[in-house]
């Protein structure tokens, strides 16, 4: 790989950092016996110190382990971010076992898959999730369930209500075999199994979306998800210090390492939020004077739009980061005109359980990937050739690293196609499509899956919708490619208008507009307004969904 990304080095971080020899848990114990009174968790008005969360995972890893939960055993989570989620992913790997992360959207036939291809047998639950999991218990693919109501760990007196649905629920009186309410699992008093758990040792199943078929597990060792904190930690950098909005779904990777693990890591505050709410995390950055936002762009853009932004103290964050997909040029520099705050971009995957590259933070740039980090040998191949690349070409982004996975779960095939021999070793292919400049950094065009060839041109939706966000009366926009009969494919845009400035904005203004700012084949043909895009659980944007809609659409008038 070439070098040129390491004059942009950020000052004082040297170019390799060592790699603690421990398992992820070994994180908490040590912070907890180090700070254990400082506080770990802010959740609506309660405070929940280390030294609690270290007494709650031990409790739990007792419960697990008197289910009969063993050394590599795999354990679901189906919560949605509370401070349960983390006594959950911390008693699972307590208990020497593998953390499955759910996506709390998941219902019945997603968690069975989950359930029968990790041949988990205990999942750790959200209480208003009970009804989506339950069917299992019956069906005999889990035996045992611990239900969590996330109003337990708030404080009912808070002047931050919890979030609809959320509120006033508890853990107590919850019928049937097989589930027991979290408190009484908590209060049983089984001790927790001596911790022999490795760098080598499997700590966590993640699942990828995929682009077809049922989602695949992504293997990560302890020495994987250790290198990422350690790199997050080093770069960004994190110190105990620091006090972390944590509003990305713990069942992604990058809300998993960046806004847990991490701050954990350090010995950080976490400031927990269950679900979104612009309002909301604006009041907690002012209250708890938050230093550091990792986001994505979706929740930037939401924030930005509220019509009482200016209302809002943001003074206490000196690090906002975004993942997940690159903010729109427009977008970043309209954030910082209106609040002097950079963003600082990453990626990574599943498979590279969170960061691979990240801007540095005296030199970001907008709308980039940032620079390879800690020993990430990052590369690009022509996608039909195969080719090495230089700077300039774009192609598939390949990388290997010390948080690259192991290979997807009890899918040999996947894993041999997710992977290539380069100069006799071994590369991860991403699926994505990019380049980097003269100066090394990176940045991404689109997946290899989603590209628009509209009369032979190649069309990249990432690259129309970044300059769609340029429009001041759009909020938010999402493109895809539709069937053609002439042309193959044409470009189709689904627009969120802005308040105040995109209330009457049509369809033809839209589509005259973009004909002024970008070539004419990379023009909205079509444009449909929608109240709001549909997102994943993760906050992004489900092109594919809108994509599956407008295909069955043309199906049926055809």
């Amino acid at each position: 790989m070439p070098d040129l990304h390491l004059k942009h080095w950020p000052p004082g971080v040297p170019h390799r950092i060592a790699y603690p020899d421990q398992p992820v848990v070994q994180n908490l114990l040590t912070t907890a016996a180090r700070v254990p009174d400082n506080p770990a968790i802010h959740y609506h008005g309660a405070t929940i110190t280390y030294a609690d969360l270290r007494r709650d995972v031990e409790a739990m890893a007792g419960w697990l382990r008197a289910r009969g939960v063993g050394r590599g055993d795999r354990v679901l989570i189906h919560m949605q971010n509370a401070p349960q989620w983390v006594v959950a992913y911390f008693a699972i790997q307590r208990a020497n076992a593998v953390v499955v992360p759910a996506n709390p959207m998941y219902r019945h036939a997603e968690l069975r898959h989950l359930a029968v291809d990790t041949g988990a047998r205990i999942a750790l639950v959200g209480s208003e999730l009970l009804d989506h999991i339950r069917p299992l218990l019956a069906e005999g693919h889990l035996d045992h369930l611990a239900v969590a109501a996330y109003a337990d760990a708030a404080d009912p007196g808070s002047d931050l209500p919890m979030p609809e649905g959320l509120g006033g629920l508890t853990d107590t009186g919850l019928p049937g075999p097989g589930v027991t309410p979290w408190r009484q699992a908590l209060q049983e008093g089984n001790a927790p199994p001596a911790l022999d758990t490795g760098p080598e040792d499997l700590a966590v199943i993640v699942y990828s979306s995929g682009t077809t078929g049922h989602p695949k597990g992504c293997m990560h060792l302890h020495r994987n998800v250790m290198a990422t904190i350690e790199g997050y930690t080093v770069w960004t950098p994190y110190t105990g210090d620091d006090v972390v909005l944590s509003v990305m779904p713990y069942f992604h990777v990058t809300g998993m390492q960046n806004s847990m693990n991490v701050p954990i890591r350090v010995g950080a505050p976490i400031v927990m939020m269950s679900r979104w709410d612009r309002d909301v995390a604006a009041r907690l950055i002012e209250r708890f004077k938050v230093t550091i936002f990792r986001s994505i762009s979706t929740m930037v853009i939401d924030l930005m739009n509220a019509p009482n932004f200016d209302d809002y103290d943001l003074s206490s964050i000196t690090n906002v980061g975004c993942g997940g997909a690159a903010v729109p040029e427009a977008v970043a520099a309209r954030l910082f005109e209106m609040s002097g705050l950079r963003i600082i971009e990453g990626y990574g995957l599943s498979e590279t359980i969170a960061a691979t590259h990240i801007n540095p933070p005296q030199a970001p740039r907008k709308q980039c990937l940032g620079i390879p980090m800690f020993e990430v040998d990052s590369r690009v191949l022509d996608i039909t050739t195969g080719a090495e690349l230089g700077p300039g070409e774009s192609g598939e982004i390949v990388m290997r690293g010390p948080q690259i996975f192991q290979g997807y779960w009890r899918n040999e095939a996947a894993t041999e196609q997710a992977f290539v021999q380069i100069e006799g070793q071994r590369f991860f292919r991403t699926g994505d499509i990019g380049h980097y400049d003269a100066d090394g950094y990176w940045y991404m065009t689109d997946r290899v899956k989603r590209m628009i060839n509209a009369s032979g041109f190649k069309v990249w939706p990432a690259e129309v919708e970044a300059l769609m966000h340029g429009h001041p009366g759009i909020a938010e926009a999402c493109v895809i490619g539709v069937a053609d009969p002439r042309r193959g494919e044409t470009v189709k845009a689904f627009v969120v208008r802005r308040r105040g400035t995109g209330e009457t904005l049509t369809e033809a203004e839209i589509i005259a507009w973009c004909r002024a700012e970008m070539a004419a084949y990379k023009v909205p043909r079509a444009v449909t307004f929608l109240d709001a895009l549909p997102k994943s659980g993760s906050g992004k944007v489900q092109w594919r969904e809108l994509t599956e809609q407008e295909a069955a659409a043309q199906r049926a008038s055809a």
